[in-house]
């Protein structure tokens, strides 16, 4: 309950905004128990040693909160290795903001994707998640809501995208005539309709299974993988197809 006074209400209302630190340099981090950053045991708080990069929005000078997920139980079954620590971003010595890390050359400022290290880092056991070891679960519990929050982002820019297209078309007069009125075009609005209605169609039905069964039933999890999979890639199609109407 102080966890939540503490940081869940002012994320709530807006006043503050948090990061995920998972993601390591050295090992593949998508497999979370390969996570090596050190949690040291010292009385009444862990000694944090290590590296975590692609932080999303850790360069943010709203960010006042970090998920942070490290190894405190080296000794125990693989998926019950890993903690999940809350830390206080700014007062928490030993903490470092590297730098943001570019994509295609884009540093994504000012909120970036950020490296950080810590260096005998000394974090509150009282900021445990849940409970220590519990890491890898509460990570897998949160994947499926994760991948419904982003595919519905995703489905709202392939909507946009459309939109722009369908605008495009009828505004923009080529040889004649406007391009809204050529099969092709047609055809490629119509297909780019057709897909992003299906697509959402199968995110409201994973979202469905999550509320009625849980994210751990084996249907939710197939739905989960099948909209991680395809929504994106509708998104790539008609989002390309909106660049090729409009002349890149």
């Amino acid at each position: 309950e102080d966890q939540k006074r503490q940081w869940l209400a002012p994320l709530l209302d807006g006043s503050i905004r948090s990061c995920f630190a998972m993601t390591e340099p050295d090992v593949a981090s998508s497999d979370a128990t390969n996570v090596q950053i050190d949690m040291r045991d010292d009385g009444d708080a862990y000694v944090v040693n290590g590296r975590k990069w692609w932080c999303t929005g850790a360069g943010s000078l709203h960010c006042k909160v970090m998920i942070l997920m490290g190894k405190t139980e080296p000794d125990a079954p693989a998926h019950a290795q890993q903690s999940m620590l809350l830390v206080d971003m700014a007062n928490t010595k030993g903490l470092t903001l590297v730098r943001p890390l570019t994509v295609f050359g884009d540093d994504d400022s000012p909120k970036g994707h950020m490296e950080l290290t810590f260096e005998d880092a000394r974090i509150p056991k009282e900021n445990v998640l849940w409970a220590p070891g519990k890491g890898f679960e509460i990570a897998q519990r949160r994947l499926g809501p994760g991948r419904i929050h982003h595919c519905m982002r995703a489905i709202g820019q392939a909507e946009r995208a459309l939109a722009l297209t369908a605008a495009r078309a009828a505004s923009r007069v080529a040889f004649g005539k406007p391009l809204a009125k050529r099969d092709a075009v047609l055809e490629d609005i119509a297909r780019a309709r057709c897909d992003i209605d299906a697509a959402r169609h199968l995110v409201r039905e994973a979202a469905a299974l999550m509320d009625s069964v849980g994210n751990t039933d084996p249907k939710t999890r197939q739905r989960l993988s099948i909209v991680k999979a395809l929504v994106p890639e509708t998104l790539q199609r008609v989002a390309d197809q909106s660049i090729q109407l409009h002349g890149a």
